[in-house]
């Protein structure tokens, strides 16, 4: 399918490296629309619980991330004869910290748990289920190294069967009415048919996983420079997800009704993800030939992510109560108050996606880790005072300033301001105005 000539992206190369986002649509929809069936099916407090428990584990699933996929990207394009010595030492390191991080994750939940005000029932084994399922992500490794040959589809195509495969395993644990443990292993399984994919398409393009080997020194100068990374994905983690795992002093039920809005909410993060990842290596490119196109890809990237998200806050905010209503039925109370909230930290979320690859390609490591710092802080200390009064409300209120606050950090270092007043510029549509203008 030939991609629309987009104002602003209107090279054939920035086209071809924009075309991977349209194969990641479909499997997406339908993950968004059995993920909501679920939910449904299990009711707040069921929900509640698995939520919880996956917001718990998705901390420790990006320390075990370890930062590094954008670098195995870079290393690669950098250095394409070593590719089978980055790929072995990336799966290597990731998968002995996924390892640990396993007993640690238990541990700390099990801690939790004990000195927790509102407990409610044990739920160590979906822990547990959830803290191997983030094991099977060190495999995304494969991944970077398709992103880096600008050949996402291949990938895309793999999680769509397992996007697929997955769904099918939801509905009949819907229809037969199943508890929640077993949708537990059904995330597990997402990920065990997620790594195998991976494994079998790049058997299929000719490589050999078998050729991938460990080497110290690629192992520290990776750790080396992904450490801040590794840091400030932690910290993006928490500022994300730490509402809920707050949430549970306030009941399963609390945590279910607020996952149900931030459901909706974050159905769309996918797609600055998707789009930041495609265009990263033009960007790249852009950078090292011409630095005025590589800031005019930067301001139309920001300007194209502005365009997708504004309209999408604008619209859920006038219609949540419809939408909960007709996604949810009645199931799920309260959520249409919290939604139109949460859906702005999506705006934000675009645009923090976007200026996280401008940092990345300047090598502002240390800055990413400091602006996602003070973004999780700030969440967690309103959160502490937010929740209580206003239980989800509050979340939603500390999520949204946390990611606002976040994403403009830029404007307070000197280095990076502009790229925060061209971030200004797109959000209050002033670029947008001097291109109709301009015309």
């Amino acid at each position: 399918m030939k991609l629309p000539t987009i104002k602003g992206f209107d090279e054939a190369a920035f086209n071809k490296y924009l075309k991977n986002t349209g194969w990641l649509m479909f499997g997406r929809i339908l993950s968004m629309v059995v993920g909501f069936m679920v939910a449904r099916f299990l009711g707040p407090v069921s929900f509640g619980d698995l939520s919880f428990a996956d917001a718990f584990t998705a901390i420790a699933a990006a320390i075990g991330a370890l930062g590094l996929d954008t670098f195995i990207i870079r290393e690669i394009i950098n250095d394409p004869s070593k590719k089978d010595e980055i790929l072995g030492t990336s799966l290597f390191l990731r998968l002995s910290v996924n390892l640990l991080l396993i007993p640690i994750s238990i541990g700390l939940y099990l801690i939790f748990h004990r000195l927790s005000n509102n407990p409610g029932a044990p739920l160590t084994y979906v822990v547990i289920l959830l803290s191997f399922a983030a094991f099977f992500k060190s495999f995304n490794v494969i991944d970077s190294y398709f992103q880096s040959q600008v050949q996402s589809k291949y990938v895309v195509q793999v999680q769509n069967i397992c996007v697929i495969l997955s769904a099918l395993v939801k509905i009949v644990l819907v229809i037969l009415h199943l508890p929640v443990i077993w949708f537990a292993w059904a995330l597990v399984f997402d990920g065990f048919i997620l790594a195998s994919g991976l494994m079998l398409v790049y058997r299929l393009k000719g490589f050999e996983i078998s050729k991938w080997h460990f080497k110290k020194s690629r192992a520290k100068s990776l750790l080396k420079q992904s450490a801040p990374l590794i840091l400030s994905a932690v910290m993006v983690s928490i500022y994300m997800k730490i509402d809920q795992v707050m949430l549970k002093t306030e009941g399963s039920k609390a945590v279910g009704i607020y996952s149900a809005a931030a459901k909706i909410s974050e159905a769309w993060y996918f797609i600055p993800v998707a789009i930041v990842t495609s265009v990263f290596p033009a960007l790249i490119l852009a950078r090292k030939t011409d630095h005025e196109r590589y800031l005019k890809r930067l301001q139309n990237l920001y300007d194209l992510l502005v365009a997708i998200s504004l309209p999408v806050a604008v619209i859920i905010t006038f219609t949540s109560s419809f939408i909960i209503d007709i996604i949810y039925e009645n199931r799920f109370e309260g959520a249409e108050t919290m939604l139109p909230i949460h859906i702005w930290s999506g705006v934000f979320v675009f645009l923090g996606s976007a200026s996280s690859q401008f940092l990345l390609a300047e090598g502002f490591t240390k800055i990413s880790f400091y602006r996602t710092a003070c973004g999780a802080v700030l969440n967690i200390l309103l959160n502490l005072w937010l929740i209580p009064l206003y239980a989800g409300v509050g979340a939603s209120i500390a999520t949204l300033v946390a990611c606002a606050s976040s994403t403009f950090y830029l404007l307070l270092i000197p280095k990076t301001r502009k790229q925060g007043i061209m971030m200004l510029k797109s959000l209050f549509l002033v670029t947008a105005f001097q291109k109709i203008f301009n015309r």
